[in-house]
């Protein structure tokens, strides 16, 4: 799960503060992104300006001395002649050395996140310096672990649940196991295409947007299949939608004298579509803030990933009128325990907590984009526990009408071919996906 890449920010620290602009000017680099402004060391960002001009000018990093100048480079009269390496000098190279980080005005501004000020990778990285960077003290460094650990975690419990038999004694391609399936995929593509794009986004800036894009696009996939589970495993069991339940509470609390058997099949009939449809919106709206003109890039990406989620709304009613707690306290439980690291990751996501106090001294460990990551994966590995129960619940009493292919890897499947067509529309737009 990612927002490298975004233009928001704003506020300040004790020491520092960072101004983001959003602005599509690229005659200067002040004027597209930021200024950093010490209280203690002002002459901080003249250097910083001076330095950037200078390069600018000249891009070799040092003086051009020109021939018979007096700072013209001279070798000393009696200087030797080099000479040449012996043949076999290759052999004694020293290993190659990983290359070194650079600071905020050193990388294109697509790279720079506000308050991050140090240990950014170079562009045009290769694959190898890419992987090895997992090992090193970058900026990206701690935001690939907090989801790989829980990738191998999720991947051995699925494991477990569908492949070991432990969700009873049913095969892996049993019907009943369908929903669980399309639930495990999205767990596992997010956590794997996150990882992917914070290691690989500084091969080159297309594939930096592109990786970028496949995370949002994952994330709209894993909200999807969550919704899945939901239906089959989670809400047959609810009392809001038992048409006799719901009516007889309408009767006994409001006096209303109603049948609630149409209201409820049109909800169930609709879920699925709806949160489909929700999906790819996401998806769109994800890739659009990647554009200049977005303000807010953080706030509307938080915002659309929590739009899925609502398609749980129904359990939260149902703890609401109904006793949840008292019939099903696994599920009360880890439910609310789930919503509440999800409001956390929220928080730290949009807020900038703890870099924008600080900035600078989070910027390889405890910045928010890492702290994001932790509780998101709290809020997952909370959602296993009653997706769990819900399927031990549902092979007890399976419903009359079994989940079937089309209503589950079916739209699993075309949901997939929607998303690709979503990234490749925005890949192939100029503004959205920026050239080398």
């Amino acid at each position: 799960m990612s927002d490298a890449g975004g233009r928001g920010g704003g506020g300040g620290g004790g020491e520092a503060q960072i101004h983001c602009n959003s602005s599509s000017s690229t005659s200067g680099r002040e004027s597209s992104f930021a200024f950093v402004s010490l209280h203690h060391n002002p002459g901080l960002g003249l250097c910083c300006r001076r330095r950037r001009r200078f390069s600018e000018q000249h891009p070799g990093g040092s003086p051009v001395r020109k021939p018979g100048g007096g700072d013209q480079d001279q070798s000393p009269p009696n200087a030797s002649s080099p000479q040449p390496p012996p043949p076999d000098s290759h052999r004694l190279s020293p290993p190659r050395r990983a290359a070194p980080l650079l600071r905020w005005d050193e990388v294109p501004d697509d790279f720079v996140e506000c308050f991050i000020l140090s240990g950014y990778r170079r562009l045009h990285c290769t694959a190898q310096e890419c992987l090895a960077s997992v090992l090193q003290p970058t900026n990206e460094t701690l935001n690939f672990w907090t989801h790989f650990i829980p990738l191998l975690l999720f991947a051995s419990r699925f494991c477990r649940l569908l492949l070991l038999r432990g969700a009873g004694d049913l095969p892996f391609h049993h019907p009943f196991l369908l929903p669980l399936w399309c639930y495990a995929s999205g767990v596992l593509l997010t956590f794997a295409m996150s990882c992917t794009a914070h290691v690989f986004s500084c091969l080159s800036l297309r594939l930096r947007a592109a990786f970028f894009y496949l995370d949002y696009a994952s994330i709209s996939y894993y909200g999807f299949g969550s919704t899945v589970a939901y239906y089959y495993y989670l809400l047959p069991g609810l009392s809001l939608l038992e048409p006799r339940a719901l009516s007889r509470y309408l009767q006994q609390r409001l006096g209303w004298h109603v049948d609630c058997s149409a209201p409820i099949a049109l909800y169930s009939a609709l879920l699925l579509p709806v949160a489909f449809l929700l999906a790819v919106a996401c998806t769109v709206a994800c890739c659009k803030s990647r554009s200049e003109w977005c303000a807010y890039p953080f706030a509307i990406r938080t915002f659309v990933f929590v739009m899925p989620l609502s398609m749980a709304c129904p359990i939260m009613l149902e703890s609401l009128l109904f006793d949840l707690k008292g019939h099903n306290p696994t599920l009360f439980v880890y439910f609310y325990r789930r919503y509440f690291w999800l409001l956390v990751a929220a928080f730290f996501n949009v807020s900038k907590i703890p870099e924008r106090i600080q900035p600078g001294l989070f910027d390889i460990i405890g910045h928010s984009h890492q702290l994001f990551h932790i509780f998101t994966f709290l809020s997952i590995y909370d959602q296993m526990f009653y997706v769990e129960e819900g399927l031990r619940h549902f092979l007890q009493e399976p419903p009359p009408a079994s989940p079937t292919f089309t209503g589950t890897v079916g739209y699993m499947v075309l949901l997939v071919l929607c998303l690709v067509l979503v990234i490749k529309r925005f890949l192939n737009v100029p503004e959205f996906c920026k050239q080398d």
